[in-house]
């Protein structure tokens, strides 16, 4: 598995999914990778054989702020899911953004046995609006000590700019979003 240290330099270009595309992948409960569809290997540029296995954030872009993945992991421990308008990054260092539906997969007894995330295009306005709020999380971030604080800082800023964050930051990427 490629670790964060060799992963190719940020290129600047945008990958784009197509208007009916769709990315989908399933993870165990601890975010490893057991599915792939063939878009998310195009499109995030690893081979069937290298995501399977590796964790999710394999393609976790390094200006998506912590905080966003911190209130999803929340979310999906309690068995919740969540819409996040999320930036990744691909294996030859593009990136692409993506609307995000993540649901945990529960058994019959109510145990999460893992995680299904279907992921569409997100409309260049809608980027436009999310940006100033992931770079304004990334700044609170960076002014915290360490990655547990990072974490609480950038948590108590999205709930400073939302309020209630239980629903409030879906109803926003839904609202943000097409």
């Amino acid at each position: 598995m490629e670790s964060t240290a060799t992963r190719a330099p940020l290129t600047g270009v945008e990958r784009e999914l197509g208007p009916e595309e769709v990315i989908v992948s399933k993870t165990d409960p601890f975010g490893r990778i057991t599915y792939a569809n063939d878009t998310f290997i195009r499109i995030a540029g690893y081979t069937e054989e290298e995501l399977l296995g590796a964790p999710h954030s394999i393609v976790r872009h390094p200006a998506m702020p912590r905080s966003v993945f911190a209130l999803l992991w929340q979310r999906l421990s309690r068995g919740q899911e969540i819409f996040a308008v999320v930036l990744n990054r691909s294996r030859n260092g593009d990136h692409y953004w993506v609307h995000a539906h993540v649901t945990p997969s529960m058994s019959a007894d109510g145990t999460i046995q893992g995680h299904h995330s279907f992921r569409r295009r997100v409309d260049p306005a809608v980027v436009a609006a999310v940006e100033p709020l992931y770079r304004q999380l990334q700044e609170v971030e960076r002014r915290a000590s360490g990655r547990a604080a990072e974490v609480r800082a950038g948590l108590a800023a999205l709930e400073a700019h939302f309020g209630d964050l239980e629903e409030a930051y879906d109803r926003w990427s839904w609202g943000v979003a097409p």
